[in-house]
């Protein structure tokens, strides 16, 4: 059972079924990194195991549970690629640059101004965080690629292969993974290791780019993946 069935009608399963979007796998290339998405405090939270509705009080964009849940997913993942020596590449906001007043992330939200409060909001979370070696980009736009030197470092490290966690699964999760298919990258989401506030909207972002634009799939995929290289 996929994580998206039981929020598909069965309209659109005919639907999604008799024009052949299915979700049949390209599969994966030679050279993998994995890119984790603005898994930082004002994303996730400060305190494992607390509910989202308690971490919104004090972090107004984080995601609660269901983050933590990703991360420590996330951590046994990164463990396999760092033993198989394998590019590590991290989003998170610039805490030096604030929007301009001209874009429109700040008149999205009522609450948009409190990102800037917390002295560590755009840290990756400690359980996680980058070593020496990893990448670091900082983004001010939902795609990882979109004003960054992205997809120079990606040519570089010669990967072919990009595996995708972190949050949120509907926004720059999502951004992500389509540039990365539009940069003709083999694309990967990891189920367990993206997050979103919204629980509908994790599942529906899920089942479409595993329509369209890359594979979903779990960490044991991945771990077997890499076992095979």
């Amino acid at each position: 059972m996929a994580i998206w069935d039981d929020v598909i009608s069965e309209r659109d399963r005919k639907v999604y079924a008799e024009s052949g979007m299915r979700g049949r796998r390209w599969g994966f290339g030679k050279k993998p990194a994995f890119v984790i998405i603005d898994a930082n405090y004002n994303w996730v939270g400060d305190n494992p195991g607390e509910s989202i509705l308690d971490s919104i009080k004090r972090y107004p964009f984080s995601c609660g549970q269901e983050a933590w849940d990703a991360v420590n997913h996330t951590a046994g993942l990164i463990a396999a690629f760092r033993a198989k020596k394998l590019p590590m590449i991290y989003s998170t906001s610039d805490p030096r640059r604030r929007p301009p007043s001209g874009t429109r992330w700040p008149r999205r939200s009522a609450r948009q101004s409190e990102l800037y409060t917390s002295p560590r909001g755009d840290e990756i979370v400690d359980q996680i965080a980058p070593k020496e070696g990893d990448t670091v980009i900082y983004k001010m736009k939902p795609s990882i690629f979109f004003g960054t030197p992205m997809i120079m470092i990606c040519n570089s490290l010669e990967v072919d292969t990009l595996f995708f966690g972190g949050g949120t699964t509907s926004g720059c999760v999502r951004a992500s993974v389509v540039d990365a298919f539009s940069y003709n990258f083999y694309v990967g989401a990891v189920q367990e290791c993206c997050f979103d506030r919204g629980e509908v909207s994790h599942k529906i972002n899920l089942f479409d780019m595993n329509a369209k634009y890359a594979d979903v799939v779990t960490v044991a995929e991945v771990r077997k993946y890499l076992e095979s290289l």
